[in-house]
């Protein structure tokens, strides 16, 4: 960061210096105070922590010094001698050395060392997270081939007997199991009534069983009359 310093203050300063004119050697500036109009910032001298005393200057956020501030650094020049001015604007190592001295840049500088210690602390600590990182991605990686598969098999098996008692449940099973109970029900009548016919029977046991029968029978008929027509 880098201002050019206005050169002002006493008479003898604001007088100019034949000896200096004669030379037209070019000042030295940093490109930044060269290439643009305005000045980079600097932050606030005044208490509190570097993030802090940056935020609470918006002056300075806006690339300009306060008014504070550029009191300070008049307030610096105002000492010296025009031997000195001269040798900031011609020496770029006279100016790097009164510049860093400012407190305004030591701030400056302050907030850039604590912020980079931040970021390598913040770097060290993601790189001791790296191993318990990699053990629970290997964990995940067990589970998912081992656990979760078997899982996954025995959710596929269970959603297969529910399909099969879903089915067995159904209408059209409900239907054919009633249909399948009539036809026995009716062959067991026929086989009765044969062994009647036979007289392998007296007449009181065959009415009395193929009562029985025929009752059950006309019982599950109806049921299946009953569900066809709900189906329908």
């Amino acid at each position: 960061m880098s201002w050019r310093f206005p050169l002002f203050g006493s008479s003898q300063q604001q007088q100019p210096d034949t000896n200096f004119q004669d030379n037209p050697t070019q000042p030295w500036y940093p490109p930044s105070v060269l290439g643009s109009s305005s000045h980079p910032s600097l932050p606030s001298s005044s208490s509190g922590s570097p993030h802090q005393r940056a935020s609470d200057n918006p002056q300075s956020l806006r690339g300009q010094p306060s008014p504070a501030e550029a009191a300070g650094i008049i307030a610096r020049l105002k000492d010296k001698s025009v031997d000195d001015l001269q040798r900031l604007l011609k020496d770029k190592e006279a100016y790097n050395a009164f510049f860093n001295s400012l407190d305004q840049v030591k701030t400056q500088n302050n907030l850039r060392d604590e912020l980079r210690k931040e970021t390598v602390q913040l770097a060290r600590d993601n790189l001791e997270k790296e191993q318990r990182i990699s053990e629970i991605r290997n964990q995940c990686t067990i589970i998912r081939t081992t656990e979760l598969a078997a899982a996954q098999d025995r959710l596929a098996d269970l959603e297969r007997q529910r399909d099969e008692v879903m089915k067995s449940y159904s209408p059209a099973a409900l239907l054919d199991k009633l249909q399948k109970l009539m036809a026995k029900l009716d062959e067991e009548s026929e086989e009765l009534h044969q062994k009647f016919l036979e007289k392998d029977i007296d007449l009181p046991t065959f009415v009395q069983k193929h009562k029985k029968l025929r009752t059950a029978y006309h019982k599950q008929a109806l049921l299946h009359l009953a569900g066809k027509t709900s189906v329908r």
